[in-house]
């Protein structure tokens, strides 16, 4: 039993290696087709249960930042027909999946203030497109539940004692150990991703820093970064401003090609 476990593990590994943007090692089980429609599916769905903002000039300042990002983005999603929807949500929140769909919460437009720091967030949300986190996300949870019910029935086999209480203590470790960090490497990578897309749209790389200090006076109580889904505000400042001097540099390329927005 172990050794099949491990023959169908390894297989798994073996077909769903990829990498990242920023090259790193990344699972993939799921081919782009089939995330572009769990995408669509779950965009419909969203449209149908949340009231969509109307407001022309709302709709047109949003989709102005985001035809300037997608322009940017490698061939395979440049040339894809993307859907941008404004909904009517408090919450400073924004989204992108799979498939070309892009949601923009009203809430953020209170604390993204200009078009750079609103950038800065879509950037962010296409970077984790770009970047196939859907698909690693949905693969990991795969894999995790995989191995779970692997190990319980190995311990079913073996007739282990506290076995219930065993399998307690790996749920708990698989999501601590595994998927949280899991997460904030993906929200750390897409930052990054973002700040590049952004920069090379024209946009103000700067503005990246400023919509997380606006994001940081904004928070609560947040839970420790250790048992958090994403990286402090702090640290992500803290990246986002180490890698300013290469966005600026791509910035002032931008700026010379003509690319220079002006999102009203």
């Amino acid at each position: 039993m172990k050794k099949l476990i491990g023959i169908v593990a390894l297989s798994l590994l073996a077909a769903g290696c990829k990498t990242s943007p920023t090259g790193r090692t990344q699972i993939a089980l799921y081919s782009p087709q089939k995330m572009n429609e769990m995408g669509v599916a779950s965009f419909a769905q969203m449209k149908e249960q949340q009231a969509i903002e109307t407001d022309k000039n709302t709709n047109a300042y949003v989709r102005c930042i985001a035809d300037k990002l997608i322009a940017q983005l490698p061939t395979q999603y440049a040339n894809q027909d993307w859907e941008v929807v404004v909904f009517k949500e408090d919450s400073a929140n924004a989204f992108a999946l799979p498939g070309g769909k892009i949601g923009v919460h009203t809430g953020l437009l209170k604390v993204a203030k200009d078009q750079h720091q609103l950038a800065a967030v879509m950037g962010h949300e296409v970077g984790h497109v770009i970047a196939e986190h859907a698909n690693e996300r949905v693969s990991q949870n795969s894999l995790l539940q995989f191995g779970l019910q692997a190990s319980d029935v190995a311990l079913q086999m073996g007739n282990v004692e506290y076995r219930q209480a065993i399998m307690q203590g790996l749920g708990v470790g698989a999501q601590v150990g595994v998927a949280l960090p899991f997460s904030r490497s993906h929200e750390s990578e897409a930052d990054v991703i973002g700040l590049d897309l952004m920069a090379k749209a024209g946009f103000e790389p700067t503005g990246s820093v400023k919509l997380w200090e606006n994001m940081n006076k904004l928070s609560g109580e947040r839970p420790a970064e250790f048992l958090s889904t994403h990286p402090a505000p702090d640290t992500r400042m803290q990246t986002l401003n180490s890698k300013i001097p290469e966005a600026e540099t791509l910035k002032r390329s931008a700026w010379k090609k003509g690319l220079k927005p002006e999102c009203k």
